[in-house]
């Protein structure tokens, strides 16, 4: 098996895998570059001079600088929650596509709103309601933009096509975690140093708003809503196929089927999906999708992000440009995973087996930098005294090995499976969901993460090292392996017992019930080499 070796869910011409689809995902992924640039600048932007001096963090306590700190970054996942519930509706009314273009715009706004802000008049409140709005933004963003690729893509690169939306993140949390280096390096300390990171977030929002003219609607929701003709004609041209291509007659027929059964079994209308909600089958997936977001915070990742100087100093990193190097680097090496993650491990290796493997491993680093910082203690040192030693670069060490564990797995991969395990009369409603779980339990670790790191101090690792051991225990008994599976065969999926084999099991029996006649031609086969095993015995 090569790298770039794709396992498919039937036979699949090669034009279907075409520069479209990858360019309607990486156009629609610029709505997580401004999701990933936020989560990165944020923190390392409230730590610059001139931002510290022009709003007078100096004249705080700790404990009210640490409010200021994380009520400036939670806004924005308290905006985000509302914006991905409210995300529902405008893709069940506007459709995926004109969805992206207004959340962009209320997002250009939101960024715009914050450049108002100054030390004298206005003081601080305007990045505090510009975070508001551009959260809301990102929120309807975040929700949108997995659905719009999965309903575009193949099956055997779905988890690719879904993982360019991670990428997108990724690169846009690099810029993020290097721009407040570079300006605290190269600027001096004045007003326009930290009005930079905040004027760069219009950069992936203009391109998403721009961008969001050129791709097309998504053809399932096309379909959902009796365009029928467009629908075809999009998915032609997404496909690179002629309509009378039999790959394009089995999968409207695919479509068609799911649509119909859907029909009878829950209904058309905008409140029909929430009917659904009394199937238990419903309840469960929507409980799924809610806790991977709830284990995939529960890491620690975004108290990380938002919070990257603060978590470097309590093992003990000190100095300006030292602490935003440090947080550079883990900008690098979490994209550089995210690639090797989207290219080969989520399409190849498989959703649950990169989920163990990250939880496992992250937890170990988790416990062994706890145990470091209750043995040495180094944030309790002044910073003319702080030296790391020997232990301190194994805990950074640590910390590193946490990001190779933790970035190619529960980085992106719970946004994939959410994508993807949804029918289509519930698919907004339950990214909606999904996406709420994020901001949700993205809000509550941005919240208290300060406060946490001053009355916690090593127990904030232990604690995080405690729920990822508690999301192995989850994933084994409860998440099916999605990689391959027709979105319009999840139901089957979820069904099959036990979890482990449900994949294994559903993908034999798809395919014998598209090529029967290749799969007796391969049993008779089998018989008649068993036969003449016996024969020549």
């Amino acid at each position: 098996m090569t790298l770039l070796a794709l396992k498919e869910d039937r036979p699949t011409p090669k034009a279907v895998y075409n520069w479209r689809v990858y360019t309607c995902a990486a156009i629609a992924s610029f709505a997580s570059c401004m999701i990933g640039y936020d989560s990165a600048f944020i923190g390392t932007t409230l730590a610059l001079p001139s931002f510290t001096e022009e709003f007078d963090f100096a004249s705080y306590t700790s404990d009210a600088l640490a409010l200021l700190q994380s009520n400036i970054v939670s806004v924005y996942q308290a905006g985000a929650f509302f914006g991905s519930l409210f995300a529902f509706a405008t893709s069940y009314f506007l459709g995926r596509r004109s969805s992206l273009i207004a959340f962009s715009v209320v997002f250009i706004i939101g960024a715009a709103i914050m450049l108002a802000a100054d030390g004298q008049g206005r003081g601080i409140d305007p990045i505090i309601a510009g975070r508001v709005l551009a959260g809301f933004g990102v929120g309807g963003a975040s929700n949108m933009v997995p659905i719009y690729i999965s309903e575009l893509a193949p099956p055997a690169v779905r988890g690719r096509l879904v993982g360019i939306y991670e990428l997108g993140w990724q690169i846009g949390g690099l810029v993020g975690f290097w721009i407040n280096y570079g300006v605290n390096t190269t600027m001096a300390p004045t007003r326009s140093q930290w009005l930079i990171p905040f004027a760069v977030q219009l950069i992936p929002a203009g391109l998403l708003f721009l961008g969001s003219f050129w791709i097309p609607e998504s053809p399932r929701w096309l379909f959902a809503n009796g365009k029928r003709e467009e629908a075809m004609k999009v998915l032609c041209w997404i496909r690179n196929l002629e309509p009378t291509d039999q790959y394009i007659v089995q999968e409207v027929s695919y479509i068609d089927a799911d649509l119909e059964r859907y029909a009878r079994e829950v209904g058309k209308g905008f409140w029909k999906p929430f009917l659904s909600l009394k199937q238990r089958k419903v309840q469960w997936r929507f409980f799924l999708g809610g806790m991977l977001f709830l284990w995939q915070n529960g890491s620690g990742i975004n108290a990380i992000n938002y919070y990257s100087p603060t978590v470097f100093r309590s093992i003990g990193i000190t100095g300006t440009d030292t602490g935003f190097l440090t947080t550079g680097i883990f900008g690098v090496v979490k994209m550089v995973l995210t690639i090797i993650w989207l290219l080969w491990l989520v399409d190849l290796v498989g959703r649950r087996r990169i989920l163990f493997i990250g939880a496992t491993g992250g937890s170990l680093c988790m416990w062994i930098i706890g145990a470091y910082i209750k043995i040495a203690d180094p944030g309790s040192k002044k910073a003319e005294e702080a030296k790391l030693n020997s232990g301190g670069i194994a805990a950074i060490f640590f910390f590193y090995l946490w990001t190779t564990f933790y970035t190619p797995s529960w980085n992106g991969t719970p946004w994939v499976i959410n994508s993807e395990m949804f029918d289509q009369n519930t698919r907004s409603l339950g990214q909606a969901s999904a996406a709420a779980n994020n901001w949700f339990w993205n809000f509550i670790i941005s919240r208290f993460t300060p406060q946490m790191f001053i009355k916690m101090g090593y127990g904030v690792y232990f604690f995080f090292a405690s729920l990822m051991l508690l999301s192995v225990v989850f994933i084994y008994f409860f998440i099916p392996e999605t990689k391959s599976i027709p979105l319009e065969a999840m139901d089957r999926l979820f069904k099959i017992k036990p979890v482990g084999n449900a994949n294994k099991i559903l993908m034999a029996e798809l395919s014998f019930e598209r090529n029967p006649e290749r799969e007796e031609s391969s049993s008779l086969d089998e018989k008649d080499r068993v036969t003449q095993t016996e024969n020549a015995v």
